[in-house]
C-alpha cells in the first residue's frame, strides 16, 4: 500500500509524466485521429486514435499505477467502461450483484445484457456464508460496490475475493465513490476495478468518463480488445482534463471527507432527521470493515427526514446545493436516489433493499462547512408540516 505521501506523489508523477519531445511538464492534448507512419508495417507505436492515443495512454497508465493494477483503459463514459467489462462474459454466464448497486449497472445488465443471455441475481454480498452458497457453476463474477449506491452498505472485499477466488470467478469492484485514493480493491484481492471518473477523479463535473483497471495481463488482453473493438474511448483532451483533476485529488479528498464528517454528525444529532448513511459514523453498518479497508468513510453521505418533513419542499428549499444527478464535484450536490439515480431499478426491489421515497443522497463538495451546514437548516427548517 502507498504511503499517503507516496500517493500525493504518484498523483501528480504518476504514469506517464510530461512530454520528452519537448520538456512540456504537462501531458501534450494529441488531438488527431491518425498518425504518419514511416513506412509499411512501420511506426511510431500509434496507428490510429481508437487503438491508442498518447494522451489516453498517460491517463491510462495513471490509473493503473494508482489502482496497483496490471493495465489501465479510459473510456468515454461510466457506463461504457461497465458495458465493457461485462462484454467479458458469455451467454449462459450469470453475475451476483450488490444488493443496491447503482441503477444504471442494474439497468444495463436487466435491459441489454441480459438479451445476450448474461443472467444476474441481486445478493446480500455482506453476508459472505450466503453469497458462496450463492455461487452456482454458472456464476462468472461477483459484481461489488462498497460503499454501495445510495445506501452507503460495506462489503468485505477482501472476503468476497477469497471467495471468488476459491470458486475460480472474478471479483469486480466499483470504486467510484472511493477512489484510489481511499481504498484499493486490486490490493485487497479484487481483479477488476470500475470508475466513473466522470465523479470524484475528474472532480468538476465538466467531463463525463469511465476507467477499468485490471489485476493480470490475461484481463488486459482482454479488456484492450473490448475496448478497440466496441470503440467507446474517452477523447484526448477529456483524458487531458481528467489527468489535471487527478493531480489535485489528494487535496479535495481531504477536504471533502473533513466536510462529510461534519455534515453526518449534524445530521445524526437534528430533530428532522429520522436515520443517516455513512460509512464514518461507528455506530453505521460495516463500521469496522471499513476501517481496514478503506482510509475512512469517504464523502457520500444519505439519510431520511421524518415523516413530517415534505421532501419535496426540501429540495426546492435548498440555496448553495444542487439538485442535480451526479456526484464527486468540488461543489455540493444533491439528488432523490429513487426518481433519478435508481430510477431504473423497478419499486418493488427498491423497496426490497431500502431504497425509500424518503432517501436523500448528499454529496458533499469542499464549500465552507459552515455555508453547506446553513443552507442544510434553512431547507429542513423550511420543510417541516406544521
Amino acid at each position: 500500500m502507498k504511503s499517503e505521501n507516496d500517493m500525493y506523489t504518484a498523483l501528480i508523477h504518476g504514469g506517464i509524466y510530461g512530454d520528452e519531445l519537448t520538456g512540456s511538464v504537462n501531458v501534450p492534448i494529441y488531438q488527431t485521429s491518425t498518425y504518419q507512419q514511416e513506412r509499411l508495417g512501420h511506426h511510431k507505436g500509434y496507428e490510429y486514435s481508437r487503438t491508442g492515443n498518447p494522451t489516453r495512454a498517460a491517463l491510462e497508465a495513471l490509473i493503473a499505477e494508482l489502482e496497483g493494477g496490471a493495465a489501465g483503459y479510459a473510456f468515454a463514459s461510466g457506463m461504457a467502461a461497465v458495458s465493457a467489462v461485462l462484454s467479458l462474459f458469455e451467454t449462459g454466464d450469470k453475475i451476483l450483484i450488490s444488493s443496491n448497486v447503482y441503477g444504471g449497472t442494474f439497468r444495463v445488465l436487466d435491459k441489454v445484457f441480459n438479451q445476450f443471455g448474461i443472467a444476474y441475481s441481486i445478493e446480500d454480498t455482506t453476508d459472505l456464508e450466503a453469497l458462496e452458497s450463492r455461487v452456482t457453476p454458472e456464476v462468472k463474477a461477483i459484481w461489488v460496490e462498497s460503499p454501495a449506491n445510495p445506501l452507503m452498505t460495506i462489503t468485505d472485499l477482501r472476503g468476497v475475493s477469497r471467495i471468488a477466488r476459491k470458486k475460480g470467478i472474478y471479483t469486480i469492484v466499483d470504486n467510484t465513490f472511493m477512489t484510489p485514493y481511499l481504498q484499493r480493491p486490486i490490493q485487497l484481492g479484487a481483479d477488476i476495478v470500475v470508475h466513473s471518473a466522470t465523479k470524484y477523479l475528474g472532480g468538476h463535473s465538466d467531463l463525463v468518463a469511465g476507467l477499468v483497471v485490471v489485476s493480470s495481463e490475461e484481463l488486459s488482453e482482454r479488456i484492450a480488445f473490448i475496448q478497440n473493438s466496441t470503440g467507446g474511448v474517452l477523447g484526448p483532451f477529456d483524458s487531458f482534463l481528467l489527468i489535471r483533476g487527478i493531480k489535485t485529488l489528494g487535496v479535495r479528498m481531504d477536504r471533502h471527507v473533513e466536510n462529510a464528517n461534519l455534515a453526518a454528525e449534524f445530521l445524526k444529532k437534528h430533530k428532522a432527521v429520522k436515520k443517516v448513511y455513512y460509512p464514518g459514523l461507528e455506530e453505521s453498518q460495516g463500521y469496522e470493515i471499513n476501517r481496514k479497508q478503506a482510509k475512512n468513510g469517504g464523502a457520500m453521505i444519505s439519510f431520511e427526514l421524518k415523516e413530517n418533513y415534505n421532501i419535496e419542499t426540501f429540495f426546492s428549499s435548498l440555496r448553495l446545493i444542487a439538485l442535480a444527478e451526479s456526484l464527486g464535484g468540488v461543489e455540493s450536490l444533491i439528488c432523490h436516489p429513487a426518481s433519478m439515480t435508481h430510477a431504473s431499478i423497478p419499486e418493488d426491489i427498491r423497496r426490497k433493499v431500502g431504497i425509500t421515497q424518503g432517501l436523500i443522497r448528499l454529496s458533499i463538495g469542499i464549500e465552507g462547512i459552515g455555508s453547506i451546514l446553513n443552507d442544510l437548516e434553512q431547507a429542513i427548517s423550511k420543510s417541516e408540516e406544521k
